[in-house]
């Protein structure tokens, strides 16, 4: 019963042989558009093709993407050409392709303006990377193909219009497959060997496909990295190529890259006759003027009468020695004078005159201080001396002086009253020579003071 039953895989290889065995889902052409593009590392390309109602996963592999001529977008409607078939992994369908290019767009057209706007982004067309073409080369290079029409104009072009250039043809492969990288190996060697002024980098015109080769980004690439000034010459007048735009000078044909290496000698030669007339005119001007300042100076009264002018000028030279001598000496007086005045105002600030005028003024503050503060110690003397006098009336010991005396009591108490003692009772008299110690034997007190 067991034996009925197939696997999921044996299931997806059956429906997989099925349809690589269909002829009619091989080698079919679609169109439609791109969606979920996804350009993978190792270079295969995933993408969906879909139009208004369905879709299809579909795949191309790095094989046959390399030879694209554009790079494929999300949105972009396309021409498809591959097969049908199943990956087993997911037992889903999809379709393998062959061939691709962009449906209304030719596809050198789109490749063509992607790898411009990638170049103008990264700087290579920009100004100021461009390179001086030199005026007057002693070495120029040639990089084209050696059977061409273009290499032929370029020779002549150079012989006839400045023969004293070396030219050297450096051979490459202008048209095909293998053309651009030939004309990228040609541009290095020239820049390997050194000694080029110049490189003229072209070919003769033709249509976009066969001028693709100066589109491919491995020239443009070259140029940019050349290190001697490159002179684009690719096509007619009205084509323009990466490498156009990436050169340093563009020129509209083979012919006109050679006018612009080199200038022309006839050009030169006329030049330089100007040249020699326009110094020959200068020069019979300036003798024509010196000699008139010559015959001048001939017939000048120096020339005529040379003693009466030197003795002129001595007596001329003895005045402006005298007045000379006058100014110095009237110079002499007035710093003289200056630096007296200023003399005099230095000593005035002179440290040692401040310092005895300072010493002065504290002298006399000083004596001012020490009279004042007399003053004020004579006045509180006298104050104190009254203070005293009125301190001493009420002092006991002035009293005692007078004959009278105080008594206390055995624990040194005052005694004020004579109920402050019984009879008997042990007091001590303080006289102003000395003590008493007497016995309390009667006690009269004075009635007449009680009442009172």
């Amino acid at each position: 019963m067991k034996d009925k039953y197939l696997t999921v895989t044996a299931l997806t290889r059956y429906i997989k042989r099925k349809i690589d065995l269909d002829s009619h889902l091989q080698n079919i052409w679609l169109k439609g558009e791109i969606s979920n593009f996804k350009h993978h590392s190792r270079g295969h390309m995933y993408l969906t093709i879909k139009d208004e109602q369905s879709r299809i996963q579909a795949v191309m592999f790095a094989g046959n993407n390399r030879h694209l001529k554009f790079i494929p977008e999300n949105g972009m409607k396309v021409f498809i050409r591959g097969n049908i078939s199943v990956y087993e992994a997911n037992g889903q369908y999809q379709l393998y392709i062959n061939e691709m290019e962009p449906d209304g767009l030719g596809a050198l057209y789109l490749a063509y303006e992607q790898l411009k706007e990638k170049l103008l982004k990264n700087g290579y067309f920009d100004k100021t990377h461009k390179k001086q073409i030199p005026l007057f080369p002693q070495r120029i290079g040639v990089v084209t193909s050696p059977t061409g029409a273009a290499v032929r104009d370029i020779i002549t072009t150079i012989k006839r219009r400045y023969p004293i250039v070396e030219l050297v043809v450096i051979p490459v492969l202008v048209q095909g497959p293998n053309a651009a990288v030939s004309i990228a190996n040609g541009i290095e060697h020239a820049n390997t060997i050194g000694g080029f002024d110049t490189l003229i980098v072209g070919r003769g015109g033709g249509s976009i496909e066969e001028l693709w080769s100066f589109n491919e980004e491995i020239v443009a690439a070259a140029i940019y990295r050349s290190e001697i000034p490159i002179i684009s010459a690719v096509g007619h007048e009205t084509d323009t190529t990466i490498s156009d735009f990436t050169a340093d000078l563009r020129a509209a044909t083979p012919t006109g890259a050679a006018e612009l290496a080199v200038p022309s000698q006839v050009e030169l030669k006329n030049h330089i006759s100007q040249l020699n007339q326009r110094l020959t005119r200068e020069m019979n001007r300036q003798l024509d003027f010196h000699g008139r300042q010559l015959e001048s100076l001939k017939s000048s009264y120096a020339f005529r009468y040379p003693k009466e002018l030197v003795k002129q000028k001595e007596q001329e030279l003895d005045n402006q020695l005298e007045n000379l001598e006058r100014s110095i000496q009237l110079q002499l007086k007035e710093k003289k004078s200056s630096f007296q005045i200023a003399y005099n105002r230095l000593q005035l600030q002179h440290p040692k005159q401040q310092m005895e005028q300072a010493a002065k003024a504290l002298k006399d503050v000083t004596g001012k201080h020490q009279l004042i503060m007399s003053q004020i110690v004579d006045k509180h003397q006298l104050s104190l001396v009254n203070l005293l006098d009125k301190l001493s009336l009420v002092n006991p010991l002035e009293i005692l002086k007078r004959g009278f005396g105080l008594p206390y009591s055995d624990d040194g108490e005052l005694i004020k009253t004579v109920q402050n003692v019984n009879e008997k009772d042990r007091i001590t008299i303080k006289l102003n020579d000395g003590d008493l110690n007497c016995k309390v034997l009667t006690i009269k007190e004075n009635l007449n003071d009680r009442k009172r």
